[in-house]
């Protein structure tokens, strides 16, 4: 866990993906669209992205992609960001956390 720790850190926006799955593109093109200052980790891309599955399995991330972390706290895969979206929530956690400027 302490490598997703590593990666997450700093950053507002951390999502992490794999270049095949459609729901992880679905969820960058939604935080993207609102101009988000997003870091996308493309697990089957990147020399520890095993190491990084697991870990974000023993977070408790299943399926382990996508995963979002915003503010450095993990929102969860693709239904917990659809159900900020739909409760218009997604934009002002965002906001706090430095990802967009309105």
């Amino acid at each position: 866990m302490d490598v997703v720790t590593r990666m997450v850190a700093d950053r507002p926006v951390v999502i992490f993906s794999r270049t095949t799955c459609c729901m992880s593109h679905t969820i960058k093109t939604l935080i993207s669209g609102f101009g988000a200052n997003l870091t996308v980790y493309e697990l089957d891309e990147i020399p520890n992205g095993q190491q990084v599955e697991r870990a974000l399995q023993q977070m408790g991330c299943n399926p382990s992609v996508p995963a979002v972390f915003i503010g450095q706290q993990l929102v969860g895969g693709p239904n917990q960001v659809m159900s900020l979206q739909l409760r218009n929530q997604l934009v002002p956690l965002l906001i706090r956390a430095g990802a967009i400027w309105i």
